[in-house]
């Protein structure tokens, strides 16, 4: 019996989405579906070249059958897509364990320990949109932020010891937030939303919001509402906001808008619907603009785009100290990244 193994193939086959026939029928049936099963339950052990057709088909290095490090997920929760299917569902946890386990054990490796501090752990239950941004506010406080416009929020939130975690999956999901072994936060984002940094830049922070933020008797969808305001509150605080825009206004321009976008990340949908909880502008304004936006197409795709980076790039900055004090060789930080060593001495060349 090797159980390690089975949970390990198991994870990984999750992990692309393939049922145990899929599998079969991608290896040209060279082994059967029941073959596959005895896999998985941790019966048999396949010799090293299944092993390798198996890496090739799933996307991993052959020593990924072997690494224990224990990642346990908490409760997830979604945003804006309740009717995940179970196969999507299990590709998504399975994405983000493998990459934890892979990021803790290079922590392990150079003796980092996570401490995170939740800034409104007295801050007590938010349920209205004042105290989503008093909320707001007090994280940019406890975290020195001031009125700044953040440059990297993926990078910021690591920072503060919050995982965060790409999934590439093809669906509209947009992102989710958990515990790992009930005490390191965890945000993840669609990786295909990359070309949408803006996008990304909210749905971490609103994910954040889910993190951080004690709700009390309401329902989901008020929960979903507290959480975007949140998000905009912490993206753009409401002196800001009335600092550039004025305390009133009758109407907003999109050349003001996309500049705003630009400076401070943040969609320009985004900033009227905050510029109307602001008591800015007017409903009747917000329900022309966003009209003509969909009458433009802009819905999906703003004429004004963010140009920011938003990606953490604290794991690769961590693998490459722990070469550079040679706690770790070549391979085994090619086994980190999920590479073939050849692949990973190219990425080291680019790197240079």
């Amino acid at each position: 019996m090797n159980p390690l193994f089975g949970t390990r193939f198991k994870s990984a086959r999750l992990r692309t989405g393939l049922s145990l026939q899929d599998l079969a029928v991608r290896l040209e049936n060279k082994i059967t579906r029941q073959a596959l099963h005895r896999y998985e339950k941790g019966e048999v052990t396949p010799n090293s070249e299944m092993i390798g057709l198996l890496c090739e088909i799933m996307g991993v290095r052959p020593d990924y059958f072997f690494r224990d490090t224990r990642i346990e997920l908490g409760a997830l929760e979604y945003r804006k897509l309740q009717n995940l299917s179970a196969r999507d569902e299990n590709r998504i946890i399975e994405q983000a364990r493998e990459y934890l386990s892979r990021y803790l054990e290079l922590e392990e490796i150079l003796g980092l320990e996570n401490h995170f501090v939740n800034p409104l752990k007295d801050f007590g239950v938010v349920a209205s949109f004042e105290d989503v941004c008093r909320a707001a506010g007090r994280v940019r406080e406890q975290w020195g932020l001031g009125n700044s416009a953040v440059v990297n929020i993926a990078g910021f939130l690591e920072d503060m010891h919050i995982k965060v975690v790409e999934i590439d999956i093809d669906t509209h999901f947009n992102g989710m937030q958990t515990w790992v072994n009930d005490s390191l936060p965890v945000v993840a984002y669609n990786k295909n939303l990359r070309g949408k940094p803006d996008r990304i830049r909210f749905t971490l922070l609103h994910e954040l919001g889910h993190l951080l933020l004690q709700f009390g008797d309401i329902n989901e969808k008020q929960k979903e509402i507290l959480c975007h305001q949140f998000a905009a509150a912490a993206l753009m605080p409401e002196t800001v906001l009335k600092e550039k825009l004025g305390a009133h206004r009758n109407r907003l321009s999109m050349q003001e808008l996309g500049a705003l976008k630009k400076q401070y990340g943040i969609s320009m949908q985004a900033i009227v619907r905050r510029a109307v909880e602001c008591k800015i502008v007017s409903e009747h304004f917000a329900r022309q603009f966003f009209k003509m936006i969909e009458d433009m197409g802009w819905k999906s795709r703003e004429p004004v785009a963010y140009e920011g980076v938003e990606r953490s790039f604290r794991f690769d900055q961590l693998l490459f100290r722990a070469i550079a004090e040679e706690q770790i060789s070549l391979s085994k930080a090619a086994a980190l990244k999920n590479m073939r060593l050849a692949e990973f001495h190219e990425l080291c060349m680019t790197v240079a």
